[in-house]
């Protein structure tokens, strides 16, 4: 695009637009996303950070809808629990009937917590399917694909920033924004036009 444009561009200077316009797309299209279901699949990932892993959690509803993501350090009970807390934080996002997560022993123990707290409903079950799981895990896919191509990030700060406008954008041509659909590109393009305040 900027060969087109007879513009010369070094990878810095994109590596700078992503680290201030990426966490700044994911704050501004929160407000307009559209109302998740009540079925919610977590699962986590891993990111290379300075040749560590480092554990992304994803969540997204039945129909593929992200719900929320969260880059931890740690995958244990107060990771899992805290991942937890921001998805339902966020009042676009409709409180849990249903949660399926995988084998690992953390989830069980962080929605015991939240129980005691009054966080989660009384009602709200949690399932150890493995084949439900397969709609985050292929979901997952879309955000690897883009980190892959990084290899690897030298500081967790910067690696936060990169994955908030990969996931912000993946929100948005999932169709989860009101009024811009899947596959609809000329809608999407005018979103993010609209909500940086651009012309159109």
């Amino acid at each position: 695009m900027t060969r087109e444009r007879g513009l010369a561009i070094s990878p810095s200077c994109v590596w700078r637009w992503v680290q201030a316009y990426g966490p700044e797309l994911d704050k501004r299209c929160r407000p307009h996303l559209k109302a998740t279901n009540r079925s919610w699949r977590l699962d986590e990932t891993y990111v290379k950070v300075k040749g560590q892993e480092r554990f992304l959690y994803r969540a997204v509803d039945s129909s593929g809808q992200t719900i929320d993501f969260l880059l931890t350090a740690k995958r244990d009970t107060a990771a899992a629990k805290r991942f937890y807390q921001r998805g339902m934080a966020n009042p676009v996002n409709s409180l849990p009937r249903v949660i399926n997560v995988d084998k690992n022993r953390a989830y069980p123990a962080a929605v015991d917590e939240l129980n005691k707290d009054g966080a989660i409903p009384r009602r709200c079950k949690l399932l150890q399917c493995k084949y439900l799981n397969n709609v985050v895990e292929q979901d997952h896919r879309n955000v690897k694909c883009r980190t892959w191509l990084a290899k690897g990030y030298g500081w967790v700060r910067t690696a936060w920033r990169t994955l908030r406008g990969i996931e912000a954008m993946h929100m948005i041509r999932k169709g989860r924004v009101r009024r811009a659909g899947k596959g609809d590109v000329v809608a999407q393009v005018k979103f993010i036009s609209k909500i940086f305040g651009l012309a159109a």
